[in-house]
C-alpha cells in the first residue's frame, strides 16, 4: 500500500488513527477504549456510537489524533489486543493518513465515471486513482480527459475467468486498496469478489426486483412510478444484495418523460455513489451480517 501523507483534512485523508470496533453489548465497552486511548497519550477527535438492540451488538468509531499518541498502527495492534479479547472485540485500525487507492470498473455509461474523476481532480477527495478498467473500449476518451490510464478487457463466457485473472494481476500491480464499479455491466466471480471482501462499491437503480431487465425505467414508466432509487452497496456473491452502504430516491410525476426518469435516476445514481465512495474513505462503514453500521 503507498503512504502519502495529505496537508488537508478532507474525505480519506486525517492526520489521525481509526478504530472500528464491534462486539456483544455490555457495560464498560466505552470506558475501556477510552483508557486505553488515554494512558497511550491519545487525543479523541471524534467518537461515535451504536447498539443494535435487537442483536445486543456494540458498535464504536473512534478516530484518534496521531500528534502525542505513543502508538503507530503496527504497536496499536499488540497494545489493544488484551482490551478486545475482553469483550470479543471485532476490531482495525487504519491510518487515516493513507492515501488510498482505487480502481475504477465501467462498461459504456458515463455518468459515475465523470462524476468521481471530477472530484477526484477537484481535489474534493483524498485518493489515488491508478487506472480505470473496463469490458468495452466505450470510455476510453474520458479517461484520457483526465490523463487516467484505461486497460480493456473483452469478456466472453468462454474467457470469463481467464480475463479476471489478468484484472487481478493488474490490480495488485497497482496495489489497488478498493474496486468502484460506476455502472460496469458484469458479474463478478466468487474467486474475484474474495481477493477484495468489503472493498468493491456498485451502483445501481432501485426497481430490483420489480423491474429486472434492460429496459427498467420503461417499465417503471409504463407501471406509472412516482419515485426512482439507486442504491449503492458492498458487492457479495449474491448479486445486488450485498451490504447497502447508500441510498435515496427522487420523485417523479405524470409530467415526467421515460427520458425524464432515466436522467433524475442518473443524476441520483452519481449522488448516492459518491456519498457511498466518501463513507469508504472516511473509514466510516462498519459491516455486521450482511447489514452496515455507517457513521455520520
Amino acid at each position: 500500500m503507498s503512504v502519502s501523507t495529505c496537508s488537508a483534512r478532507r474525505a480519506g485523508c486525517a492526520d489521525s488513527f481509526v478504530l472500528l470496533a464491534s462486539c456483544p453489548d455490555r457495560p464498560g465497552i466505552v470506558a475501556a477504549v477510552t483508557t486505553f486511548i488515554a494512558e497511550h497519550g491519545g487525543n479523541i477527535l471524534d467518537l461515535e456510537q451504536h447498539v443494535a438492540v435487537e442483536d445486543q451488538m456494540f458498535f464504536m468509531r473512534v478516530e484518534i489524533a496521531r500528534s502525542g499518541f505513543s502508538l503507530g498502527a503496527a504497536g496499536f495492534v499488540p497494545a489493544f489486543a488484551p482490551v478486545a479479547a475482553r469483550f470479543s472485540m471485532a476490531w482495525d485500525i487504519r491510518d487515516a493518513s493513507t492515501r488510498q487507492r482505487m480502481a475504477i470498473a465501467v462498461t459504456r455509461e458515463p455518468h459515475c465515471l465523470y462524476d468521481i474523476l471530477a472530484r477526484w481532480q477537484s481535489g474534493e477527495w483524498a485518493v489515488e486513482i491508478p487506472l480505470v478498467f473496463a469490458n468495452r473500449d466505450d470510455l476510453r476518451p474520458v479517461a484520457a480527459q483526465f490523463g487516467i490510464p484505461m486497460f480493456v478487457f473483452p469478456k466472453t463466457p468462454e474467457n470469463r475467468l481467464e480475463q479476471e485473472q489478468r484484472e487481478l494481476e493488474l490490480l495488485d500491480t497497482h496495489r489497488i486498496d478498493f474496486i468502484v464499479l460506476a455502472r460496469y455491466m458484469q458479474i463478478l466471480s466468487p474467486a474475484f469478489i474474495a481477493r477484495y471482501p468489503n472493498r468493491i462499491l456498485n451502483i445501481h437503480h432501485s426497481f430490483l426486483p420489480a423491474f429486472a431487465g434492460a429496459r427498467p425505467y420503461h417499465a417503471a414508466y409504463e407501471r406509472g412510478v412516482k419515485i426512482v432509487g439507486a442504491t449503492s452497496h458492498y458487492v457479495t456473491d449474491e448479486l445486488d444484495r450485498g451490504p447497502i452502504i447508500e441510498q435515496d430516491v427522487i420523485r417523479i410525476s405524470h409530467k415526467d418523460s421515460v427520458a425524464d426518469m432515466i436522467r433524475k435516476g442518473r443524476d441520483n445514481e452519481k449522488i448516492v455513489l459518491a456519498r457511498a465512495i466518501r463513507a469508504h474513505l472516511e473509514h466510516r462503514i462498519l459491516v455486521y451480517r450482511n447489514r452496515t453500521v455507517v457513521f455520520g
